[in-house]
């Protein structure tokens, strides 16, 4: 059984996301193991990059801040690599494709290999142009993973039957009235991912509170928390650790 296949035998996964170095490589590393033990299933990693054009502006922030900092790839990797010996939550790695071309295709998934990295999600390359990634990432044991979205429509199917690992679904959680609409259209994509491939199906962007994660566990496997996160990093800094903890905790817990 794979690392990913691993995270989501165990019930729903709850996967938080922050972004690497923000507000230092120390605190992330610390926030890692913290929310590890708070129940996180799979933590994806964000590596910060100065275009990032799904982000909105908390992750955007929090990237500039990162970069500020003076964050770089090799860094990150060094960080998940030291955290790796003692730490055993996968990681899946979220960056763009230009850091991945700047690095060397190859090279940065043979490095992911050797810190441990279990996947990358690189959302500025379409499904139809993931052959720019993909003959490496067999190679080196690490899962690329697919996205999908209500606008897939018809490249749902296609998208499902190729994937790896599990599916990333992005919805956007918006005001009371929209947000019915919107689950049930996620639901429905998942839906027809399953018709397809038995994979697990994991939702992000836009969901915060414990009553969404707990609607939407329903019918995901998985949930993702982003921007609810980096958020509180951005509010606390250095001091932000307890504080991530304690919502880490509450929303694995509605999910369970």
């Amino acid at each position: 059984m794979s690392k990913l296949q691993q995270v989501f035998s165990k019930g729903k996964a709850f996967i938080p996301f922050i972004t690497a170095g923000d507000p230092s490589l120390e605190v992330t590393e610390r926030l890692m193991f913290k929310m590890a033990e708070a129940g996180a299933d799979l933590i994806e990693l964000g590596v910060p990059f100065s275009d990032p054009i799904a982000e909105g502006p908390v992750i955007q922030a929090a990237s500039e801040r990162a970069l500020a900092a003076g964050v770089t790839t090799d860094k990150i990797l060094a960080m998940v690599g030291r955290m790796r010996k003692s730490c055993q939550v996968p990681v899946a790695l979220m960056t763009y494709v230009n850091p991945i071309f700047t690095y060397g295709t190859e090279r940065f998934l043979k490095k992911c290999q050797a810190v441990g990295i279990a996947a990358v999600i690189v959302p500025d390359v379409p499904f139809e142009e993931r052959e720019e990634l993909l003959p490496f990432c067999p190679t080196y044991g690490v899962d690329l993973i697919s996205m999908i979205a209500p606008t897939s429509n018809r490249r749902i199917r296609m998208i499902a039957s190729e994937a790896q690992g599990f599916i990333y679904c992005v919805s956007s959680l918006g005001v009371t009235g929209v947000r019915h609409k919107i689950g049930s259209i996620v639901e429905q994509m998942i839906k027809q991912v399953k018709e397809v491939k038995e994979i697990p199906c994991a939702i992000g962007f836009g969901v915060s509170q414990p009553e969404q994660a707990k609607e939407l566990a329903r019918f995901a496997d998985g949930v993702i928390v982003g921007s609810a996160i980096v958020k509180i990093i951005g509010q606390y800094g250095a001091g932000c650790v307890p504080h991530v903890v304690e919502y880490v905790r509450s929303m694995k817990n509605s999910i369970n």
